[in-house]
């Protein structure tokens, strides 16, 4: 990576101002984006603040909220709707994963200039031919570059935890990645729904593995169960399903982990698609399903002493 020819390279300076410190503490709630995407701006940074979130993860993606061909028009006009709704912005969530990539440098260099301090990065695959360990050696250059570019930009890449097979399923895939790097600039959005998916009695090992580069959280719940006569994951509401919160945010305040917190809602939150409805039903539908949620998380927290 030559970092002469970056674009938007004025941007970089304000990587300091940028630089978020790790708190003990919950810092915003935040809404992902792609749950609201059926409303432009406006409305769904508005939505977010009528159901009590403090901020929004914005989605910055292929297919997303902002699409990263547009980032340069798009993203200033989504924060400063999120901010005159009276929320925050500290996030978003991206496909990136290459930082030789224009269109990425672009991304991360506009959203740092617009106070944006983490992004979720895109997922990587393992390359079964090469082999697991050596697709994790040829992903800590990936890693390296991803490092100098979100530091000279002053702006933090998170790796989301998922279950299933690519990298970072395994919790331990992610340690080797960052265990040689500075954890100011990688690090890990933890989601404890997916952790138990693949490790439903271990994962307060691999939470105290890559306790110390967690920046952000992802919450959600899910619980096994038939459908069709086969073993299957069915997304649940808050509380209903599997995860342990209690004792999960228990063990987060012991070892002193806040940062901003992604909700998501990977069960259906309406009775029919939303494309089939209008925006007022819609709107109506989400927003009672998600509120319902937001007060049992902040129950949770409060418990805890976390929020």
């Amino acid at each position: 990576l030559g970092i002469t020819g970056l674009p938007y390279t004025g941007l970089g300076k304000s990587k300091e101002k940028n630089k978020r410190s790790k708190s003990s503490k919950i810092e915003e709630i935040c809404v992902f984006s792609k749950h609201l995407q059926f409303l432009d701006y406006n409305q769904m940074a508005e939505t977010a603040a009528e159901i009590g979130f403090d901020g929004v993860d914005l989605a910055v993606r292929p297919g997303g909220h902002v699409l990263p061909e547009n980032v340069a028009r798009d993203l200033p006009i989504a924060v400063k709707a999120v901010e005159k709704a009276g929320l925050k912005a500290p996030m978003m969530t991206t496909a990136i994963t290459n930082a030789s990539d224009f269109d990425s440098q672009a991304v991360l260099g506009i959203a740092a200039n617009e106070g944006i301090k983490l992004y979720r990065m895109g997922y990587m695959k393992y390359d079964f031919e090469k082999g697991i360990d050596k697709t994790l050696d040829d992903k800590k250059f990936t890693i390296d570059k991803l490092v100098e570019l979100n530091e000279f930009f002053g702006i933090i890449g998170n790796y989301q935890n998922h279950d299933g097979t690519n990298i970072g399923a395994a919790i331990w895939d992610l340690w080797t990645l960052f265990k040689n790097h500075d954890s100011d600039w990688i690090g890990v959005q933890y989601d404890i729904r997916h952790n138990i998916v693949e490790g439903a009695r271990s994962w307060p090992v691999d939470l105290q593995l890559v306790s110390p580069y967690i920046h952000s959280l992802v919450i959600k719940d899910f619980k096994w169960g038939i459908v069709d006569g086969k073993w299957r994951i069915i997304n649940t509401p808050i509380g209903e399903g599997m995860v342990d919160f209690p004792r999960f945010f228990n063990m987060l305040k012991d070892m002193k982990i806040g940062g901003p917190i992604s909700m998501h809602f990977e069960y259906p939150l309406a009775e029919k698609p939303i494309e089939e409805m209008d925006i007022k039903e819609a709107k109506r539908a989400v927003s009672a399903h998600m509120k319902k949620d937001l007060e049992m998380l902040k129950k949770y927290l409060s418990d805890a002493d976390l929020y």
